[in-house]
């Protein structure tokens, strides 16, 4: 391996784990909304439970089940009030020791529904919202999946440019774990931008139960996939095709900056109908036409 790509895999996390909040007191009933802003919805004791579970399973992952003393903890979380007391109730499980950081991320707060949701309407809204499609459907008053999209894409570079500042972690040898304590829609749409997920296949993915989380973890090569530390059944419940498990598995052992040619919805979306082979008198007689 070369030295240049020994520097990357030192100053890039090990791991991204994305985690969405706990069971909340809107989870368990939705007339919460009508008299509660959505940001103010607290967890509930089962999801205060839940958040201290997460806490020692993301332990168990950072720390490689007790085999590896050398890793650290940077947390990004929305700043609703759900996604903090998970955060909170998640920190029992680790010495300050081990926190490198933490910081409140507006870009990453729950898609906005408007502002107190009438439960009957809410309703009648969520099922047209099946009709029209989950991505580019718009709350009347809130926001769209696309919209979120919009804002995560913004995080995600002042992400990027935190890691090449070396913000996370100055120890090259301490691999750094990145949890973002977030929601359910908003974790998929991160993911969906990361790996270039088309509209269709944001379409089939399921959402995160409450304190589910997904764990990107990062290849031999310099690429992050999920199908390091997740099973093939696992991406399979999620809603992942059979070709985007492909492309994770792939990415597990690609070289960073790759290109997986086979990809099918880079390419085969667009211009699956096209011949292998050049033909240059049809295009004289396409253009000719």
């Amino acid at each position: 391996m070369s030295k240049n790509l020994k520097s990357c895999h030192r100053c890039l996390p090990k791991r991204i784990i994305l985690v969405r909040h706990g069971e909340s007191q809107g989870n368990r009933d939705m007339a919460a909304y009508t008299t509660t802003p959505d940001y103010r919805i607290p967890l509930t004791p089962l999801g205060i439970e839940q958040s201290r579970a997460a806490g020692k399973r993301i332990k168990q992952v950072a720390s490689e089940d007790g085999r590896s003393a050398k890793w650290k903890v940077y947390f990004y979380v929305s700043p609703y009030d759900r996604t903090r007391s998970t955060l909170r109730e998640m920190g029992r499980a680790f010495s300050r020791k081990r926190v490198i950081g933490v910081r409140e991320e507006c870009r990453i707060r729950e898609q906005d529904f408007g502002n107190f949701q009438v439960e009957e309407r809410m309703k009648d809204i969520k099922q047209t919202r099946e009709r029209f499609g989950r991505f580019f459907f718009r709350f009347p008053e809130g926001e769209s999946a696309a919209d979120v999209f919009d804002r995560v894409a913004s995080f995600m570079e002042s992400l990027w440019r935190d890691i090449d500042m070396r913000r996370l972690e100055q120890d090259d040898n301490m691999d750094v774990n990145l949890v973002i304590v977030s929601h359910g829609l908003t974790s998929r749409v991160f993911l969906m931008k990361w790996f270039k997920w088309t509209v269709d296949q944001f379409e089939m993915l399921n959402n995160l139960e409450n304190c589910e989380f997904r764990v990107m973890q990062l290849g031999p090569g310099g690429d992050y996939s999920l199908a390091i530390h997740h099973s093939t059944e696992e991406l399979h419940r999620w809603g992942l095709s059979p070709e985007m498990i492909a492309d994770q598995q792939w990415r597990a052992t690609a070289d960073r900056g790759s290109w997986y040619e086979n990809c099918p919805w880079h390419l085969e979306n667009f211009f699956g109908h096209l011949k292998d082979t050049d033909d240059e008198s049809s295009d004289v007689e396409y253009f000719s036409a």
